[in-house]
């Protein structure tokens, strides 16, 4: 699995069979889209709608699979949601023996029906930008705890390029408030099961 970060929450899930695109609502913030023909388009909130050429997309709750891929979405609150709202969606990816959480901008507190939907992860993706729109390091270390993945990549952190519409948390910043020591710094990530550690570890998917 090949895995690649265009800012804000949009990264690239790709193998031999298909590629998945994670929340491309880079137009809304200034930049360029990244879907294709024949993606396979997740999102994990609100979004604008679409003309892209994509084979599917997703953007609700449910169990789907696309050229032997799976996709289970579990309803989640929203970061900013009052109790009892469930308007986003955690995906877990389950592919090349690898079981991947997107989170999203979630509120940090899952419920236990939730973290037993979730189940064992690889790897994690995560905000970490903060400042009341999404995730923190703090809330994100407290999903961290709770899930336990092997591997942690934070996303939804301030980058130049793109127009953000509240401020965020630079990475380094960000990082400041995880436990944990970069192991890699990467503009591309190409992982195995077999590559992971027991211990959770950070990896930083770099803008191409």
């Amino acid at each position: 699995m090949d895995m690649q970060f265009y800012g804000a929450n949009c990264i690239s899930l790709t193998n031999r069979q298909v590629r998945l695109v994670i929340d491309d609502n880079l137009t809304d913030l200034g930049g360029k889209s990244i879907i294709k023909e024949g993606d396979v388009v997740l999102f994990t909130g609100a979004h604008s709608s679409t003309n892209k050429p994509a084979k599917i997309i997703i953007d609700k709750p449910g169990e789907y699979e696309s050229q032997g891929v799976f996709i289970y979405g579990i309803a989640a609150r929203g970061h900013m949601e009052e109790t009892g709202k469930m308007s986003s969606t955690i995906y877990k990816i389950m592919s090349d023996d690898l079981d991947i959480l997107v989170v999203g901008h979630v509120y940090p507190e899952l419920s236990d029906s939730q973290l037993e939907a979730i189940g064992t992860i690889d790897v994690m993706i995560t905000p970490v930008g903060g400042n009341g729109y999404t995730l923190d390091s703090v809330g994100a270390l407290t999903l961290i705890k709770k899930i336990e993945p092997k591997l942690v990549i934070p996303a939804y952190y301030d980058d130049k390029s793109l127009k953000f519409p509240v401020p965020v948390a630079s990475l380094e910043d960000a990082l400041k408030n995880l436990p944990m020591e970069v192991k890699e710094s990467t503009q591309k990530l190409r992982i195995k099961s077999t590559d992971l550690s027991d211990v959770t570890q950070l990896v930083v998917l770099e803008h191409p």
